[in-house]
């Protein structure tokens, strides 16, 4: 299949693994790579044999029809219709935008331009979540009852070096970290239909302990402890809670919940992982991954995916509408927590297709 041209702007942390995950999929082809801190793109560019090259070179290049776009969340959106304006499809680090306001915008006016709008997490694609939707198709669980999704953590002060925006508008563990677990949790269980949230900000602000800046204290503007509930329109109820907050604790990532069985469901920040599936009456037994990509970071396979379906002229599965839907529902927490009401959510979305349906030779393109 004819490669599609790839243009990446953001060239902080985590392109270095979008670059290397991108050498797995041939569809591929990185035509440069930019950012606003020339001498970042400069680093990228020689670390992988890429050509670095300014922003406004990459959106003008007639040969680049789908920019990645790596930027810190708040300039998500921006970018995003810049790419748009320039005629080329976008793809977008989570989440898709700081607001639900802003990401309608942003589906808007891909709409107008016949253009395409994908984003991560592409996590849901990786053979550990793949294999976890297909034992839940399979109607092992029996009907659907509920589960849980937890994420906790001290705070990302501790390592990153940079923290700043995890705390800024647009930040906060339910939008940093919420979008890897109701993603997967859309495409286990389909779309959400109501939210109640509560949310609270225990410290106003944060020190740094990551070496570079250790000792800083940066200010808190976003609730970093969110606890709630979400009502899925397949009749399942799923408890969540994602925390800044929390030095410890022992909950598993995503549990699931049916009349005849309960599925352990791996971390949603990695590809792989071990499954665990207990059937009524019986233990928890390991379930084994069936499915590919589950054997190391492919942060990017919802770029390749993505090309693939725009080669094929077929639906890609990190779309536009399912980041708009996981936007509204993490929005809805706040909303919730704020109002002391539930939340109804407006966006319907269709569970991806699983990947098997696009795999050759037990891959997708080949």
């Amino acid at each position: 299949m004819e490669k599609l041209g790839i243009g990446i702007i953001g060239c902080g942390n985590i392109s270095s693994a979008y670059l290397k995950a991108m050498a797995s999929f041939p569809i591929l082809d990185i035509r440069g790579v930019a950012d606003l801190n020339g001498n970042l793109a400069e680093q990228r560019a020689a670390e992988f044999n890429v050509e670095a090259r300014d922003v406004a070179a990459l959106l003008a290049d007639p040969s680049i029809e789908l920019i990645v776009n790596l930027t810190v969340p708040k300039a998500h959106v921006t970018v995003a219709m810049q790419a748009l304006e320039a005629g080329k499809h976008t793809y977008s680090e989570k989440p898709l935008g700081i607001n639900f306001a802003e990401g309608q915008k942003l589906a808007a006016a891909a709409r107008a331009k016949g253009l395409r709008i994908g984003a991560a997490p592409d996590t849901f694609l990786g053979g550990a979540h793949q294999t976890a939707r297909a034992i839940v198709d399979s109607g092992t669980l029996g009907i659907p009852v509920g589960g849980t999704a937890t994420f906790m953590c001290p705070g990302h002060e501790r390592w990153h070096p940079n923290p700043d925006f995890y705390y800024e508008v647009g930040g906060g563990p339910m939008l940093d970290m919420g979008p890897y677990y109701i993603t997967d949790l859309v495409n286990l269980l389909g779309p959400v239909e109501r939210v109640a949230g509560f949310a609270a900000a225990p410290r106003k602000e944060r020190t740094i302990t990551s070496e570079a800046r250790k000792g800083e204290r940066i200010p808190v503007h976003v609730p970093t402890h969110v606890a709630g509930l979400m009502a899925f329109a397949n009749g399942a109820v799923v408890q969540i809670g994602m925390s800044f907050d929390v030095a410890g604790h022992k909950h598993v990532p995503l549990e699931l919940y049916g009349t005849e069985g309960t599925l352990i469901v791996p971390d949603p920040n990695h590809f792989g992982g071990q499954i665990e599936l207990l059937r009524k009456g019986c233990a928890f037994e390991p379930a084994a991954t069936t499915e590919p990509y589950a054997d190391g970071n492919y942060r990017s396979l919802g770029v390749a995916d993505m090309a693939h379906a725009i080669r094929s002229g077929r639906p890609h599965r990190a779309s536009g509408d399912l980041a708009l839907h996981v936007l509204e529902v993490m929005e809805a927490f706040h909303k919730a927590a704020e109002t002391g009401t539930t939340i109804s959510i407006t966006t319907k979305t269709e569970r991806p297709a699983p990947l098997s349906e696009s795999l050759v030779d037990g891959r997708i393109g080949r």
